[in-house]
């Protein structure tokens, strides 16, 4: 896919890690950051892959429910560790039934830390 947008937002949230042994066994929180990269093949007739103030929106809808939230019971999170990997999944899930045709997630980057974070790339 030749173009790309990235959009880059934030939540704060708390969770721990089930069955992990060590200090983020306990409830802890982060102020996440999530970078969201768009891509698709064809510009629509603004020139544009898609307006950034929608793309905004789409992942404002999807990070919603997590904002402030213990991620442990939020679904499906409730079900799979709140790992950052597992969360940049259930992310890019959430913007992909959200976006118009031809388009796709190519990843979803969620930072916990300024020097820790874990990507989940879309499928083709």
């Amino acid at each position: 896919m030749p173009y790309e947008l990235l959009i880059t937002s934030e939540f704060s949230a708390a969770h721990n890690l089930r069955g992990y042994k060590g200090k983020c066994e306990r409830l802890h929180g982060h102020n996440w950051r999530v970078d969201l990269r768009l891509a698709g093949a064809r510009l629509n007739r603004g020139g544009m892959l898609l307006d950034f103030v929608d793309a905004k929106r789409i992942l404002a809808d999807v990070l919603e429910p997590l904002d402030h939230a213990y991620l442990n019971e939020v679904p499906p999170l409730d079900r799979v560790n709140p790992s950052s990997e597992n969360l940049a999944r259930v992310i890019a899930q959430g913007v992909a039934r959200r976006l118009p045709r031809g388009l796709r997630v190519a990843s979803v980057t969620c930072w916990e830390s300024a020097r820790c974070a874990a990507t989940y790339k879309g499928s083709a």
